[in-house]
């Protein structure tokens, strides 16, 4: 599903030139759950980006679902992350003015889904995540746990075949935060696809795979999991 070969992102300003990310190979098949971990600044983010085609990579290929995407314009990029890429971030990214409701619909109403189809999916994907009873209240008025519960509705709304998390329980309380895990390896044993970026241990213990970063190459994989071998 994920094939990188030779990645490398090389950021540039007047005065310095910056390697993020050199040569990385990195495959990722459907249905799998796989953690990327490492030191701040090694890459880690800037990895994600790519995958998640917020970014371009300098150097090397980017295979998405079969097709080249490490060249794609902005505005191709956004057309090819509509309804296959879902995001979960630490700090939630959730729209302060918009409802609980709003903030999960709106990937439908990107994709042009009719109202009344629309709020079925809101309704059921709010029920599952167990915060149905919070539609009409703001992200504010939300505790973080239940924040990160509306973001992952956001995130699967439109039932996508990757889901990127970074540090999905950084912002979190350990029982918030195993509740957050459980609910990733739900939606994976249901067949989505999850690369994660984290610094516990403990939630890495989740993916079947490993992957450390170091210096903006891959220095170790650990596969848990040797039916996806």
């Amino acid at each position: 599903m994920i094939k990188t070969d030779n990645l490398s992102k090389i950021f540039r300003t007047e005065e310095i030139q910056t390697k993020a990310l050199a040569n990385v190979n990195l495959h990722v098949k459907k249905g799998e759950f796989v953690a990327i971990m490492g030191p701040s600044g090694c890459g880690k983010s800037t990895l994600l980006n790519i995958v998640g085609l917020l970014d371009n990579p300098t150097e090397g290929t980017f295979h998405f679902d079969g097709m080249e995407v490490g060249r794609l314009k902005e505005s191709k990029r956004t057309q090819q992350r509509k309804g296959n890429i879902g995001f979960v971030f630490q700090s939630f990214n959730l729209i302060d003015n918009l409802t609980v409701f709003e903030n999960v619909e709106l990937p439908l109403v990107y994709l042009k889904i009719k109202t009344a189809k629309r709020k079925q999916l809101v309704k059921e994907v709010l029920e599952r995540m167990k915060i149905g009873h919070r539609t009409k209240h703001f992200p504010q008025q939300l505790s973080g746990g239940q924040q990160q519960r509306v973001a992952i509705a956001r995130a699967v709304i439109a039932n996508p075949k990757l889901i990127l998390a970074d540090e999905p329980t950084g912002n979190l309380d350990s029982k918030n935060g195993k509740e957050v895990m459980n609910l990733l390896t739900e939606l994976n044993r249901e067949g989505t696809t999850i690369i994660m970026v984290t610094h516990s241990d403990r939630d890495a213990n989740y993916a079947h795979r490993i992957i450390n970063l170091f210096d903006g190459k891959i220095v170790t994989e650990k596969i848990k999991d040797a039916e996806l071998v």
